[in-house]
């Protein structure tokens, strides 16, 4: 089994990169769903974080507003690294678990974590190798604007909350160009799954 961490930068075109490669035989591991199964109403890590950060981050139906609580730590950085030792333990163990059973299923599989800030919460090395997909800080902008309806203060804003791409760029072991058509990136995308396929099978006999 290969396991793969996939990253991006916001609005990199990530998910969509993640789709091509399950169309062609990956097997995906979101840590977006993997989050929202640990948040869940009544779970340990949903304790912890109504306790940390008060009724006000729940809907009517006691799930997390999301919403509300990405703003409360969206300009707070001890209030994210608070939710982050929260919800990234338990996720991280969800993962494991997950991983386990794929590779019972499908001892030869390959298996895209899908972690969005991998480099941040130092998670690279838990995977064989790191897949970035990869834009250029003006076209993150231009795509924020356009896709969230975000001025360019408030795009500028997000982007600067994260670690810039460029800098994943220069860690990363393989770069899927997101720049073209969709059909550009399937082209690439089409070409690194054969790399992807190449590396399981010599992992498997190294």
């Amino acid at each position: 089994m290969l396991n793969v961490g996939l990253t991006g930068g916001i609005a990199s075109g990530k998910s969509t990169v993640a789709r091509m490669l399950v169309e062609l035989g990956a097997v995906h591991v979101d840590f977006d769903v993997l989050a929202h199964e640990v948040e869940a109403p009544g779970r340990p890590a949903w304790r912890e974080l109504v306790a940390a950060f008060g009724q006000g981050i729940l809907n009517a139906d006691e799930t997390i507003n999301r919403a509300v609580l990405g703003e409360l730590v969206f300009r707070d950085t001890a209030r994210r690294e608070a939710l982050n030792a929260i919800v990234h333990p338990a996720v991280f163990t969800a993962w494991r678990r997950q991983l386990g059973e794929i590779e019972k299923n499908d001892p030869h599989a390959v298996v895209l974590a899908d972690v969005p800030l991998l480099f941040e919460v130092g998670a690279e090395g838990m995977v064989d190798l790191v897949l970035l997909v990869y834009i250029p800080p003006a076209e993150q902008i231009r795509r924020l604007m356009a896709r969230n309806g975000y001025s360019r203060p408030e795009a500028e804003a997000r982007l600067a909350s994260q670690m810039p791409i460029d800098a994943k760029l220069v860690r990363a072991d393989i770069v899927i160009d997101n720049r073209g058509t969709v059909a550009e990136t399937r082209e690439r995308t089409a070409a690194v799954w054969e790399e992807l396929r190449q590396r399981e099978r010599q992992k498997r006999v190294a």
